[in-house]
């Protein structure tokens, strides 16, 4: 689930180098996440996943996004 979710982010953040990303990163401290790639990343992941987002939630780390990835799957 993490390389998928690199590849995302990697989308989203093309500036940013994603060897060094790991379930501990940080998305606003560590990779700069605004309020725009938020948004972005939420859109890549309900096209990439196939669902759609019904409910606000709120994503501190990488790791916390895969374990909602994962819980969906």
């Amino acid at each position: 689930m993490l390389d998928k979710l690199k590849e995302i982010l990697g989308k989203v953040l093309p500036d940013v180098d994603m060897a060094e990303v790991t379930e501990d990163t940080r998305l606003i401290e560590d990779l700069g996440f605004d309020s725009l790639a938020l948004m972005m990343m939420s859109m890549e992941l309900e096209d990439s996943f196939d669902f759609k987002f019904t409910e606000l939630v709120k994503f501190e780390t990488v790791g916390d996004v895969c374990s909602y990835l994962e819980s969906r799957i």
